[in-house]
């Protein structure tokens, strides 16, 4: 037996995970919300595993490319474990393997990347 939900079931004021439901914003505003909350809910949690599947980074990785400049512009200025979005959201990985475990050399060769593709950080 399957649920029949209606489109009219689904409103704004229902919520992902303990995320706010909020009204449509601007990509940046969505980003830095998201952002926001992904740091409150990993805490100082050691572990990238389960720090990249909170509810927060996953909705970022769904807002998809148009999250790329936003979190290259974070890599830039805020250096944080945005790796795996980036390569779930590109299907990529520009990092050589001599610079894994390099926080800041893995940053440098996204960033390169993005610049090389056109985006604007």
């Amino acid at each position: 037996m399957t649920a029949n939900v209606q489109p009219t079931d689904l409103s704004i004021e229902h919520s992902f995970s303990g995320i706010p439901a909020i009204p449509p914003s601007s990509p940046k505003e969505k980003f830095d919300r998201l952002r926001n909350e992904w740091k409150r809910q990993r805490r100082h949690e050691p572990s990238t595993a389960k720090s990249v599947l909170l509810p927060a980074y996953q909705c970022i990785i769904g807002m998809g490319r148009e999250a790329i400049p936003l979190i290259l512009r974070e890599l830039e200025t805020n250096l944080d474990n945005w790796f795996w979005a980036l390569m779930m959201i590109t299907e990529e990985d520009p990092v050589p393997d001599e610079s894994r475990g390099d926080g800041a050399s893995m940053a440098q060769a996204w960033i390169q990347w993005g610049k090389d593709r056109g985006y604007e950080l």
